[in-house]
């Protein structure tokens, strides 16, 4: 639940970003499937990650939880009548619940035989909830079952209603049937998808999946795509030789795996869900392309990659594993406040966090993060005032092949996913960039890099750290792709196939800028807080090219759905940024823009020659007031800098002033280096009409 403060509760307005279609031949196993497929770390109904306290109400109103409080209510017991007097669903969905709990109990309670076995899989449970119930390992699970010859089969879907012999790729597998409707291939080459979308994945990874195919189609090769989601084009019929709708668990990967006959596996474009199988796949046996999921590891573990680092002499943030909180307060005590947080194991929901003061440290740690030698909780020194970019590329055998450098418009602390991309980098030192590549070019040897990379850097004082290194396409890919007009995933194939690749590519000279802006749905997820932090929260993206930085990013920022329907702006900052936006504000006073404050703003304003209209705040309960103005569309932007853009308080009015502009529809701009970038495009462009021309048009007159 990355939205924190967001109502769960869901109704007619849509509040999902994506969906996945889990396909059984019952009831019980396509909904277990469905549910495996979400990738909320449940691998059933049964283990729902997240403790629900009070299942009446849970199951009364709905909410994104509320399945799983049908399971539990029967599995504890609960009775069948009052749940579809609470729900008011029907009561052949909630029998069917009741059977799969029925079921469950059945094998916590009785001797865990073959036959019982085989039932629970028909009814979806997966291994590793079986291994939970049983008190064994999911790998014992999997042994037992296999060596009961307990398998599932593998099935098309009928697309002719069974006027004729079907022929379609479709497949999905099941443990109701004992027979294969097709016989295993030849050599192909699997590719893991990445899933539903969802906050952090989304189409760019179907983008890289679809490329890859299509690439190694030409090729020659034989293509195995594996997916969960209907809404991607990697799961239309004629993009793959054959396409398994069913769950990316590494219990469903290996049971298509030892069904085919595969040349090898791709990990690289399906994202994290991809990624985190490589290892697994990897010590079962099975051929994974690209870099040795060995070399995968290391940069995945947090101390293999620090150690490698240090050895390589290369800068980081400093770090701890800490599993206690007398550790997290010598660490702060050493390097000080702000500390970023990444707890292994947490209770509430809460994740990635920055924390700049005890009393929110101590309060977080309590409510949020269980800390132990098993659950240790990663710190990390946290850099303020520091720029971040961005090198992706693709490798052969530990040499860079091509590779591409980006920057943020906002500093550190906004996720890459939510940062506003510049490709290529308009403002940073050429010192930074040369430095950023000798770097990359040292950790791709160290690590025998064959295949995609992505590679995040802190920049400050022309000094660079290494934040992260992940050996997979990022989601930058496709954007890098078509603003430097190389495809990076065709390059990818060649190195996959073995194909030596002595091209050289040059993507920063390519004639043209790309700047990439996040699109937000505060809108539909209503109490959350719509600060972009360290935690993902965007839903997509939208990018525009040209040759001017302040036209393209305001375009790609218009491009998002902006409109500023008035030349009124809301300015709320906290005293650190008054300053140094005085220039902007009084530029655009000039061209007739008008300005609304409350009280420290508006003064220093008008002692600074600015026309302002003022307010009082929401919590003065006074005329005119800040929440009239808002409610009242009297403005067309609001610009809102909070002192801590990492702390969320429900009653501030900060809080009050962002989410009044999200539900009446005002842009805001939360981020003071955006708020730069706006306030400069506004006095350029604003009003003004944009010439139109195609990429071609753009690369032939821009060089």
């Amino acid at each position: 639940h990355k939205l924190r403060l967001a109502d769960r509760r869901i109704g007619t307005e849509m509040k999902s970003v994506g969906e996945v279609m889990g396909i059984g031949r019952t009831f019980p196993e396509a909904l277990q499937k469905a549910v495996q497929m979400l990738n909320i770390g449940a691998s059933g109904l049964h283990d729902y990650v997240w403790a629900i306290h009070n299942l009446d109400e849970e199951i009364e109103f709905a909410t994104d939880r509320r399945i799983f409080a049908l399971y539990k209510w029967f599995f504890e017991g609960g009775d069948l009548d009052l749940a579809h007097q609470l729900s008011r669903i029907d009561y052949w969905f909630l029998t069917q619940i009741q059977q799969i709990a029925q079921i469950a109990l059945a094998v916590q309670d009785e001797e865990f035989s073959p036959q019982l076995l085989l039932k629970a899989k028909q009814f979806g449970f997966s291994d590793k909830t079986l291994a939970s119930l049983v008190k064994q390992t999911e790998a014992d699970v999997r042994t037992y079952r296999l060596e009961n010859n307990i398998k599932p089969v593998v099935k098309q879907i009928d697309t002719l209603a069974g006027e004729f012999s079907a022929e379609t790729n479709y497949l999905y597998t099941t443990y109701h049937g004992k027979y294969n409707d097709i016989s295993t291939a030849d050599g192909a080459y699997v590719i893991i998808g990445s899933g539903p979308y969802s906050i952090g994945s989304s189409v760019e990874f179907d983008w890289c999946t679809v490329n890859l195919a299509r690439q190694l189609r030409a090729h020659g090769k034989q293509v195995i795509i594996i997916n969960s989601n209907p809404e991607t084009v990697s799961t239309d019929y004629d993009e793959s030789d054959r396409l398994y709708f069913d769950a990316l668990t590494l219990e469903r990967v290996c049971d298509i795996l030892d069904f085919e006959n595969v040349a090898g596996v791709c990990v690289s474009v399906g994202g994290q869900i991809a990624n985190n199988l490589a290892l697994s796949l990897h010590k079962r046996g099975y051929p994974i392309l690209g870099t040795s999921p060995l070399d995968i590891d290391k940069a995945e573990d947090r101390a293999k990659f620090s150690s490698m680092l240090n050895d390589l002499e290369i800068d980081q943030p400093r770090w701890i594993n800490a599993t206690s909180s007398e550790q997290i307060q010598e660490f702060i005590s050493e390097v000080g406040l702000p500390v970023l947080i990444r707890p292994s194991y947490v209770l509430s929901g809460a994740a990635m966090k920055v924390v700049s003061d005890h009393s929110t440290l101590n309060q977080y740690l309590s409510e949020a993060v269980l800390i132990s030698n098993e659950h240790p909780v990663v710190i990390s020194q946290f850099i303020e005032n520091a720029k971040e970019l961005e090198i992706d590329g693709v490798a052969q055998n530990g040499r860079v092949v091509i590779d591409s450098i980006s920057e943020h418009i906002e500093n550190a602390g906004v996720h890459s996913g939510d940062a506003t991309l510049v490709f290529p980098p308009e403002r940073l030192y050429v010192k930074s960039v040369n430095r950023g590549k000798d770097i990359a070019r040292k950790i791709i040897k160290a690590l025998n890099i064959s295949g995609p990379f992505n590679m995040q850097f802190i920049a400050k004082n022309n000094e660079l750290k290494v934040i992260e290194c992940n050996v997979r396409a990022s989601r930058s890919f496709p954007f890098i792709s078509k603003v430097s007009g190389t495809n990076m995933v065709e390059v990818m194939a060649k190195v996959f196939i073995g194909e030596e690749i002595s091209e050289t590519y040059n993507t920063l000279d390519c004639g043209v800028i790309g700047i990439k802006s996040p699109v937000f749905s505060y809108n539909r997820f209503k109490g959350s807080d719509p600060v972009a932090q360290v935690e993902m929260s965007s839903t997509g993206e939208v990018a525009c090219i040209g040759r001017d930085i302040l036209q393209t990013f305001y375009m790609s920022w218009l491009g998002v759905g902006q409109q500023i329907n008035k030349k009124v702006i809301l300015l709320s900052v906290d005293d650190k940024y008054k300053q140094k936006l005085l220039p902007l504000v009084q530029a655009l006073s000039n061209d007739g823009w008008q300005f609304v404050a409350t009280g420290g703003t508006h003064e220093m304003l008008v002692n600074n020659g600015v026309q302002s209209k003022f307010v009082f705040k929401i919590s003065d309960l006074i005329e005119p007031n800040i929440q009239r103005t808002i409610s009242k569309r009297e403005v067309g932007l609001i610009i809102n800098l909070p002192k801590d853009v990492f702390s969320s308080d429900a009653d501030s009015d900060g809080f009050k002033i962002r989410r009044l502009a999200i539900d009446f529809h005002i842009p805001l701009v939360t981020n003071f280096q955006l708020s730069e970038a706006l306030l400069e495009s506004l006095a350029l462009f604003h009003g003004k009409p944009f010439k139109v021309e195609s990429y071609r048009e753009l690369v032939r007159n821009g060089g």
